[in-house]
């Protein structure tokens, strides 16, 4: 729009003057993404006289970095010379996701900029639908044909694509597999098979880091690329950080490799965390943190709605947040659709003799922790262990718990020996009393 008939206009949906940066022109840029776009002329006030506003070269990349950090969102900033004066136009395309301005959705009613709120706010998102459904202005040039051919091998080979042709046009491969959209490229295909995602969707990636304690950082490792290269550079980069050792067995010499963890469990935490999480959260990676002792996932996003921790360790129906990228990740024969993945990571930790996985909603988010098996025997020894003692650790490790009664019936002692080994143990800090002391007491491994 040429600059004089702005003058001559008045702020609408779609234009916005202000005299200088404040909070208000990120909550005005959320509200023009969400909904036709819109201009916003910065030098200019309410009234549209030219007070002008200048910056320079490194404060417009700090303005540039802070509206794509804080919104997710790369609009287009313009220097035009008014009346001699400087000013900044901002130009702010409308997104094919929800942008959020410190935790807020934001819309423009007239001339007036307004933060969605309850059913407004609810339908907002429903209109929206799935994430991974919604369509941009990709091109088909963005889509990595090498990772697409991968793919059909991949679904082929698992008996889940019964026919296709990693030789046929990509277009017509993606409109088969629903990645395609009245004509335009969904979100998924580029997540899935983008050659560059994270031009689009900053956070869209997984930081792997190799840490002592929360503070000191040994190894760190930023994983980007499509989903496919995500999880394929994202699992070697958590064995890299963690110990193997081998194992010789049988006449042949077959040399087997014994992980610190199965790595079964450690690819299905790892799926977990890029396929199920929010990307409506533009703000926040995925992380995976390897300690000495554990392992921690984070997913930004809850549970869905419906579905508890105690739930997800059971049977339970599979929800999709993103029931695009699960599907292809399905094909592809690295997951399944009937949320029985949980169920094979605790067996695949129980048959390693490893402690079953914590879970637990936390920062806005999902977090799973895998922790290394602490209470070996040459462990409980050094920790000035006695046998019966270590006999009632290998009980609970079976049982999950055990009783003063069951204490004294499983290692053949008295009353009182047995509350003296209790005692001793919960003061070691291997066990935790659970319940008041009586016949509701029971005691169980603490969690490290």
């Amino acid at each position: 729009m040429d600059i004089n008939q702005v003058l001559k206009s008045t702020e609408s949906t779609h234009i916005e003057f202000k005299e200088k940066i404040n909070k208000s022109l990120f909550q005005t840029i959320s509200a023009f993404a969400n909904r036709e776009g819109g201009e916003i002329y910065i030098g200019i006030n309410d009234k549209k006289e030219v007070k002008g506003f200048k910056l320079n070269n490194e404060e417009l990349t700090v303005l540039t970095n802070r509206i794509v950090n804080k919104l997710g969102i790369h609009p287009q900033i313009e220097h035009l010379k008014i009346k001699d004066k400087d000013i900044l136009r901002i130009l702010v395309n409308k997104s094919n996701l929800p942008i959020s301005y410190e935790g807020k959705y934001y819309t423009r009613i007239g001339n007036t900029t307004r933060e969605m709120q309850g059913e407004k706010l609810k339908a907002f998102f429903i209109k929206g639908a799935n994430w991974d459904t919604l369509t941009g202005d990709f091109d088909i040039d963005e889509i990595d044909i090498d990772t697409v051919k991968k793919f059909i091998k991949m679904a082929v080979h698992s008996g889940r694509l019964s026919v296709a042709d990693e030789k046929e046009n990509i277009r017509n491969i993606l409109e088969k597999l629903k990645l395609i959209n009245n004509n335009k490229l969904t979100n998924a295909s580029i997540i899935l098979f983008g050659k560059n995602p994270q031009k689009y969707f900053t956070n869209a990636l997984v930081r792997v880091g190799r840490l002592k304690d929360e503070i000191h950082i040994i190894g760190d490792r930023r994983v980007e690329g499509n989903l496919f290269q995500q999880i394929e550079a994202a699992e070697e980069s958590i064995k890299n950080f963690i110990n193997v050792r081998y194992e010789i067995s049988g006449d042949s010499f077959t040399r087997k490799n014994i992980w610190d963890y199965p790595l079964e469990a450690i690819r299905e935490a790892l799926l977990n965390s890029v396929i199920h999480r929010d990307y409506f959260k533009h703000n926040v990676q995925t992380q995976i943190k390897i300690f000495d002792d554990s392992i921690w996932f984070f997913n930004i996003g809850d549970l869905p709605e419906g579905i508890t921790i105690e739930q997800l360790k059971s049977a339970h129906p599979s929800v999709a947040r993103n029931p695009l990228i699960v599907h292809i990740i399905y094909l592809a024969g690295l997951i399944e659709e009937y949320g029985s993945g949980i169920g094979r990571m605790i067996q695949s930790l129980k048959e390693a003799n490893l402690p079953e996985p914590e879970f637990k909603e936390e920062f806005n988010g999902f977090s799973l922790y895998i922790r290394k098996n602490i209470y070996t025997r040459e462990k409980l020894i050094a920790l000035g262990l006695n046998e019966r003692q270590i006999k009632a650790v290998m009980f609970v490790k079976e049982k999950g718990k055990i009783t003063n009664k069951e204490y004294q019936e499983h290692c053949n002692v008295s009353s009182r020996t047995a509350t003296r080994d209790l005692s001793a143990m919960v003061s070691k800090g291997v066990f935790v009393q659970m319940g008041v002391t009586g016949k509701g007491t029971a005691y169980v491994l603490k969690t490290p």
